[in-house]
Order: structure tokens, then C-alpha cells, then sequence
């Protein structure tokens, strides 16, 4: 029971890849470059494409749509590059970001900016006000003399035993 339905399943598979095509059914015609109308634009559709009305775009790529189905033995050259540069070449998404001459922009605009920023920090340490007394050495040491006198922290700080920090000093 269970072979018959496989034989059954396999005889109906076979006889749908057989089976002659309906006589409505168009056969499709695909011409040789050499013979279409396109064959100037397949030769040098890097430099063309780009420039292509959207609807011409449209007709090349389907035209080698329509091509690629024949036996890749077959096809030109020019053919096979043109349907290489229409799938995978540099238009569209996949352009180039950086130009030429790109990279000499962006040095220059870095080193600009890093020179108004040089500029900016310096206008203002030029103008700012001195620093405050407390950061003088010698106001760090007569705080740390102030603590050894008042015992300030004595478990771990300047007044604890055996202490070899240097404490409040930290210029």
C-alpha cells in the first residue's frame, strides 16, 4: 500500500517535468548582444550606467535578466560583465563613500580642529585667574605639620605611627 503511493507520488512528479508546454504559452526569445539594440551599452556599462535613465536602467536589466537564463558558455563577455556590474557593481548602495581626495579633507579638518581647540584652551588658561594659595607647596606642608599637631586621622593618616606618606603635599 505504502509503495504504490510512492510510485503513484513519483509517477506524477515525473510527468510534471515532462510534460510539454501548453501551446498558449510564448517562448521566450533572447537575442545576442551583437543583435540587440543594448550591445553598445553592455560594452561599457561601467561608465554608462550611472548616466542611464532610470526606465533604460530598467530594460538593461531585465534584458539581462532575460540573457543570464541561457548557457553561461554562451553568453559574451560583455554579457558577463554587464550582469556582474548591474548585480554587484559600484552604483547605487554599494558606491564608494570616501572620493578621491577624501582623506586629504578629512587630515586637514582634523588637524583644524585640533588647532581651534589648542587655540580655545589657551585663551582661556591665558585669562584665567591664578591659582588659589592652597596649592602651594608650602601651604600643603603646614598642613600636614597642622595635623601631625592636632592628631588629625591617627589610625591612618599623617599622625599615625610609622606614617611614610607624603601626606598633604601633593605638588
Amino acid at each position: 500500500m505504502m509503495s504504490a503511493r510512492v510510485l503513484r507520488t513519483a509517477g506524477r512528479r515525473f510527468a510534471s517535468t515532462t510534460a510539454a508546454p501548453a501551446p498558449s504559452a510564448q517562448p521566450i526569445k533572447v537575442l545576442h548582444s551583437t543583435n540587440n539594440a543594448s550591445g553598445a551599452i553592455l560594452g561599457n556599462i561601467e561608465a554608462t550606467w550611472t548616466k542611464l535613465p532610470k526606465e533604460e536602467q530598467y530594460e538593461v536589466y531585465r534584458t539581462l535578466e532575460e540573457v543570464q537564463k541561457k548557457d553561461w558558455k554562451q553568453l559574451s563577455v560583455d554579457e558577463k560583465k554587464a550582469s556582474y556590474y548591474v548585480a554587484y557593481g559600484a552604483h547605487g548602495p554599494r558606491a564608494p563613500i570616501n572620493t578621491p581626495g577624501n582623506s586629504m579633507r578629512v587630515l586637514v579638518g582634523t588637524a583644524l580642529a585640533i588647532g581651534t581647540a589648542f587655540t580655545i584652551f589657551s585663551a582661556f588658561r591665558a585669562t584665567a585667574p591664578p591659582p588659589p594659595k592652597t596649592l602651594t607647596k608650602e601651604w600643603q606642608e603646614a598642613q600636614n605639620a597642622y595635623a601631625k599637631e592636632n592628631n588629625l586621622n591617627p589610625i591612618t593618616g599623617v599622625s599615625s605611627e610609622g606614617y611614610q606618606g607624603k601626606g598633604y603635599v601633593v605638588n
